[in-house]
């Protein structure tokens, strides 16, 4: 080839006006490959040339040449295995665009495809944003003219001020309580329990309630036994009934069902002859002191009611070994205008719910435990009177308007022997449930609980005052409801049965709507003893409840001279409301009206 310029095999490339520098064969390294002259060569240093170009391009580059390859230093050209720096980058006498315009087969047959801008995905989603604000504020609007252009046909118990407490308290009438507590007692002697639950359904439903139901549950009782239970004194031979009176067929006729109910549901039965120590009120340090002066494995303690709880006081004589126990209430610790010096009582030793299913209802195929007696103890209650003619000689408890106590003295002994009789039986206590449904949040649950009579159960009057208040409360609100107004969350009320047994109907409910009532009970009102005396509104309330119950109790005591004090306990409210407290967590407000004379 020599000194002459290496002619391009390719005719196409030398008609396209480009200009290449020319390379000489005296320049190539020796060994080189003789495939560096053909056309395919030459088409791949131009398409590196042209990469060259768009990828390192900058101010001036254009003015880039390279050296020539007669100035290269050929004694390092046998380290490269492919030198291509003598091939310098092509130049258009009329500029590099202009040549892309002339040739435009160039230009698509050597160019890349440029990046795609974000810009259209930017624009996207700003109107994607835009169109949800635009929707969301659209949706507000028409839901705020939808709310104040929706006629309403009750209206909302948010707005209840004092004018409407004021106006249900007085549709409540002491007439209309009265009549239904006579309705109510007339069922007294009925014998059939369901018999009272369809009385206060007919009257709830006569009254507008939408929703009242039976709920049933068949759970294990403690009842009398065919005769009363008696206590004898050794010494003497004398058998007297629980009142105090002496064991006689006359006054079993006359008292008969006050006698048979003179006993401790769940208590042990049979007969037991040993020595009367007197515990006072049975605290740990009443025990102490009678333990080290006297044996008491399986005596008979006198124990009064009072000051603790009255489980855990026979807890602690069970665990000391005392084998039998006789219950009486001090007339030291009654009010001075109450005489119940003859008056028997009953007491359960169930702490709550059905014996036989404790901790879970008692609906159909339920596992049943064999409990006839919750305690090893025989328990038997006995009046003021019995204990007096325990204690001898007799003596006047009085002197001066100061009260004595009944005490046993310790270096006298007195054996007598009791004799407790009961029958367990499985039977039907019913829940009577009545719903008034809220307007806002009517899952949210406020339960008013009364309790009615149970046949199997001796509880004097006291329910037929608890049904009757409840009863009143219901007409009053009936008649709002009637005009259009709602509560804002539902109402249920509920009248338990089974309380005297140890709250059993309020248990078994609570337990078989246990998940329910976590999630949604709001409060628990209590009305199981309502009617006390008729001097001032005593209440006992959680915490929560508070101040609810201060500005209530301020209310109704702005006409009377005296008001006490909201106490403010949970431990202190007795009854039904017990399971939902203790249990569920439910805060408890509990109304009743005392005497300020036995508050004192």
């Amino acid at each position: 080839m020599g000194e002459n310029e290496a002619s391009l095999p390719n005719t196409s490339l030398q008609g396209k006006k480009m200009a290449y520098q020319k390379v000489s064969a005296d320049q190539r390294a020796p060994g080189h490959s003789q495939y560096l002259d053909n056309d395919d060569l030459q088409a791949t240093a131009l398409d590196l040339e042209w990469d060259m170009e768009k990828e390192l391009e900058e101010p001036g580059f254009d003015q880039f040449q390279l050296d020539s390859a007669e100035t290269q230093n050929l004694e390092n050209s046998e380290t490269a295995d492919l030198n291509l720096d003598s091939i310098q980058p092509a130049t258009s006498p009329k500029g590099r665009f202009q040549r892309l315009q002339e040739e435009s087969d160039y230009a698509t047959h050597y160019t890349r495809s440029a990046p795609k801008s974000n810009h259209c995905n930017f624009c996207c989603l700003f109107k994607i944003l835009c169109t949800a604000i635009i929707l969301f504020i659209f949706g507000i609007l028409i839901g705020y003219y939808a709310h104040e252009n929706c006629p309403s046909n009750a209206t909302s118990s948010g707005t209840l001020d004092l004018q409407l407490y004021q106006e249900i308290l007085k549709t409540i009438q002491a007439e209309d309580i009265k009549k239904s507590f006579r309705n109510l007692v007339q069922l007294y002697t009925s014998e059939d329990d369901t018999e009272i639950s369809k009385k206060i359904e007919t009257q709830w439903t006569s009254l507008g309630l939408e929703d009242i139901q039976f709920v049933n549950y068949s759970v294990l009782l403690n009842l009398p036994g065919p005769s009363p239970s008696s206590v004898t004194l050794s010494s003497s031979g004398q058998c007297f009934h629980p009142n105090g009176q002496p064991c006689s067929e006359e006054a079993r006729k006359r008292n008969s069902q006050d006698l048979l109910y003179s006993y401790a549901a769940y208590s042990a039965k049979g007969t037991l002859e040993a020595e009367v120590i007197d515990v006072s009120y049975g605290n740990a340090d009443d025990l102490k002191r009678i333990k080290k002066i006297k044996n008491v494995t399986n005596q008979i303690a006198l124990l009064k009611l009072g000051k603790l709880p009255l489980l855990y006081k026979l807890s602690l004589l069970e665990k000391a070994g005392f084998g039998g126990v006789l219950l009486y209430i001090d007339p030291c610790d009654l009010p001075k205008t109450a005489n119940l010096s003859y008056d028997t009582f009953m007491v359960s030793l169930n702490p709550g719910g059905d014996p036989s299913t404790p901790g879970y209802p008692s609906v159909d195929g339920s596992f049943r435990q064999n409990r006839p007696n919750l305690t090893s103890l025989l328990v038997q209650p006995i009046s003021a009177s019995l204990v007096a003619k325990l204690i001898s000689p007799q003596k006047d408890r009085t002197r001066k308007g100061v009260c004595s106590p009944l005490e046993l003295p310790n270096n006298e002994e007195r054996i007598v022997n009791m004799q407790v009789q009961t029958v367990t039986k499985f039977k039907t206590v019913t829940n009577v449930v009545g719903y008034l449904k809220g307007l806002t949040s009517p899952d949210r649950y406020i339960i008013v609980g009364s309790h009615h009579h149970t046949a199997y159960s001796y509880s004097g009057q006291e329910w037929a005052s608890s049904t009757a208040i409840i009863t009143a409360f219901i007409q009053a609100l009936m008649l709002r409801v009637k005009r259009g107004w709602r509560p804002d969350r539902s109402i249920v009320f509920c009248s338990w049965g089974g309380t005297a047994f140890g709250n059993i109907g309020s248990y078994e409910w609570g337990e078989d709507f246990k998940k329910v009532l976590q999630r949604n009970a709001v409060a628990y009102v209590s009305l199981h003893s309502p009617i006390r005396g008729n001097s001032s509104l005593y209440s006992v309330a959680s915490p929560s409840l508070q101040q609810l119950v201060a500005e209530k109790n301020n209310f109704n005591c702005s006409r009377r001279a005296q008001c006490p004090k909201t106490n403010v306990s949970s431990v202190q409210i007795q009854g039904d409301s017990e399971y939902f407290i203790n249990h569920l967590g439910v805060p408890t407000v509990q109304f009743a009206y005392e005497d300020i004379k036995a508050l004192q």
